[in-house]
């Protein structure tokens, strides 16, 4: 039970790290895009990845983690408390709830069904970054609506400024995981609790 404990933290540190670095070299590739912050990145593969090994408890608090530690490498883009809660911890903590399918997926890699463990993860990571993808658009209302164009409604300018980033996020997340569980899932999966 100790070690099961460990390993859960460990791997909570390990995966929130790789998932800072991903959004470090995206966040360097496309700085220059999104000005309120925001960009195409990958950072939410290591979070899946917990998500699917532990549940929804080890990707939410991998993803609160990321975003802790984008606000303290100074990664984060804060206007105000509100907004930064909501952009980093809340936005990232719930794409731990793609774990809600990680029975289901582990189950299905460990039967052999790579295709029905493949098609739940892609469904799970698409849950996990639409969750994501509300928090951002709820916040761009709240928070960046006054840098909608004219005329525009707000609610739309939100929808089209964090959509071309999570959308393709999204995309690249799926493929990504498919890869992974296709090619590695004995890896991936996590070895049921021994007494």
């Amino acid at each position: 039970m100790l070690q099961n404990k460990t390993l859960f933290i460990v791997e909570v540190a390990v995966f929130s790290a790789m998932a800072l670095l991903l959004d470090l070299v995206s966040g360097f590739i496309f700085s220059r895009i999104w000005p309120q912050g925001g960009s195409v990145s990958i950072a939410m593969v290591p979070i899946f990845l917990m998500a699917f090994r532990w549940g929804w408890k080890g990707g939410a608090l991998t993803g609160l983690l990321l975003g802790l530690l984008q606000i303290i490498s100074g990664q984060a883009w804060i206007g105000h408390p509100v907004q930064g809660f909501i952009d980093y911890f809340l936005a990232f903590a719930v794409v731990g709830v793609a774990g809600v399918f990680a029975k289901q997926i582990q189950e299905s890699f460990r039967s052999d069904d790579k295709a029905k463990g493949i098609r739940l993860s892609v469904i799970a990571v698409l849950l996990g970054s639409f969750l994501r993808f509300l928090c951002h658009f709820v916040s761009g209302i709240v928070f960046f609506g006054s840098s909608a164009p004219e005329g525009q409604p707000v609610a739309l300018f939100s929808v089209i400024y964090n959509g071309t980033y999570m959308l393709p996020s999204f995309i690249l997340s799926a493929v990504l995981i498919g890869v992974l569980y296709s090619s590695a899932y004995r890896v991936l999966i996590r070895k049921p609790a021994t007494l």
